[in-house]
């Protein structure tokens, strides 16, 4: 993680001495939507960015983001090895704590206007590639022996971290405020770019989210 920051903020670095337009820094608060059957919460975020205009409507951006814990919880089952055990099934509940790191480094397009718009609101895109770090806990309700009982293979009791490639996409807005000042707002998500389960993810898998950001953009030139 620390090699794949530096790697970015070098890279950051290199391109802004070759930009045209000048650069900008923005940060945001986010509100995160884990929208995955079984896995749903919300999460407060803020994102630190960082975006290298080449031109008016071509930049590229860099950016930190960081959540609190989601929570969420699901009712799983345990079943006896020994058909005689009894009782046959015990159900559990497995209450979970997730929350996320990632950083990004993509491309921003704007459709209409640009990065130092004077015109009353901009639309743009957004693509690139990032890498989630997060951690996970579960607390179960009961204690079952596992020497009489098979538990499910999700969701299992524990904490872990994991680390995920991830495709970035968005779409946003900006308002001028004032000289070199801007609002904006966006919609992003991220979709898996390389999977490596876990059992301590419900069902193995990253949850599917949205996130909605508003913030403040400064333009250097």
């Amino acid at each position: 993680m620390k090699k794949f920051v530096f790697s970015i903020f070098t890279f950051v670095i290199y391109t802004t001495s070759q930009a045209q337009e000048g650069f900008s820094i923005a940060t945001d608060f986010s509100l995160l939507r884990s929208i995955s059957k079984n896995q749903g919460f919300f999460a407060i975020g803020q994102t630190i960015q960082g975006n290298v205009h080449f031109t008016n409507t071509e930049s590229l951006y860099a950016w930190l983001s960081y959540y609190t814990n989601g929570t969420f919880k699901n009712t799983l089952t345990a079943t006896a090895k020994d058909p005689t055990t009894s009782p046959r099934n015990i159900n559990y509940t497995s209450s979970s704590k997730l929350s996320y790191q990632q950083i990004s480094i993509g491309w921003k397009h704007f459709f209409v206007g640009g990065a130092e718009s004077e015109s009353a609101y901009t639309v743009y895109g957004l693509a690139g590639f990032g890498l989630v770090a997060g951690k996970i806990e579960n607390t179960w309700d009961k204690a079952i022996d596992t020497a009489d009982y098979i538990f499910e293979l999700r969701a299992i009791e524990g904490s872990a971290t994991f680390k995920r490639l991830t495709f970035d996409i968005g779409i946003g807005s900006e308002a001028r405020l004032a000289t070199s000042v801007y609002l904006y707002a966006d919609l992003r998500t991220w979709l898996p770019a390389s999977n490596f389960p876990s059992p301590y993810l419900y069902n193995n898998s990253l949850p599917r989210v949205i996130i909605a950001s508003t913030g403040i953009r400064i333009l250097f030139n």
